[in-house]
């Protein structure tokens, strides 16, 4: 289903209020039937929220970026003690993530099943690789890859390695016609 305004959205994925605030989002949003968003969520334009994804700004907010898509299975969530979530624009969160009141800076790529851990920083370009674990308050450099457990510094990353996030656009438009 693709979303032009709140009304409705709350016809197909689990769209929730929590203590008096209601998740927002720009244009052309796709949320699959099961997705959830609840409370301080702001998403920008073109994002997309696959099956069994959560997003849940309960105890702090959490930004999403323009063209951002959180991939089938990942939860996104926040820290009353440390903070926010800040997604940028143009990320790719895979299936099966975790990510947790950190930074996410626009075009990078975060490999199915990680997990970011409170106050880390994943730097503009760079990308986490499937299953690894970022520790609290790691930085990433910018246009780096980082994998493991927990997760180190594994090299640069080629020019276009991280353009995904435009597929899950396309991605988002077809099911919406389905």
């Amino acid at each position: 289903m693709l979303f032009k305004d709140n009304s409705k959205a709350t016809d197909m994925a689990l769209i929730k209020s929590y203590k008096g605030r209601s998740p927002k989002w720009g244009k052309d949003c796709y949320f699959s039937e099961n997705a959830t968003l609840v409370g301080d969520v702001t998403l920008g334009d073109q994002c997309s929220v696959w099956f069994n994804a959560v997003v849940r700004g309960d105890v702090a907010p959490i930004t999403i970026g323009n063209r951002t898509n959180v991939q089938d299975g990942s939860c996104i969530h926040v820290t009353h003690d440390t903070g926010p979530t800040h997604i940028g624009s143009d990320v790719t969160i895979g299936h099966n993530v975790t990510v947790h009141a950190c930074t996410i800076h626009n075009g990078a790529l975060i490999g199915m099943g990680a997990t970011l851990l409170d106050d880390c920083e994943i730097g503009e370009g760079s990308i986490v690789a499937a299953g690894a674990l970022v520790l609290q308050g790691t930085k990433i450099p910018p246009h780096e890859i980082w994998g493991g457990v927990p997760a180190k510094y594994i090299k640069a990353t080629r020019p276009g390695q991280t353009d995904n996030a435009a597929h899950y656009v396309e991605y988002a438009k077809e099911y919406m016609k389905s």
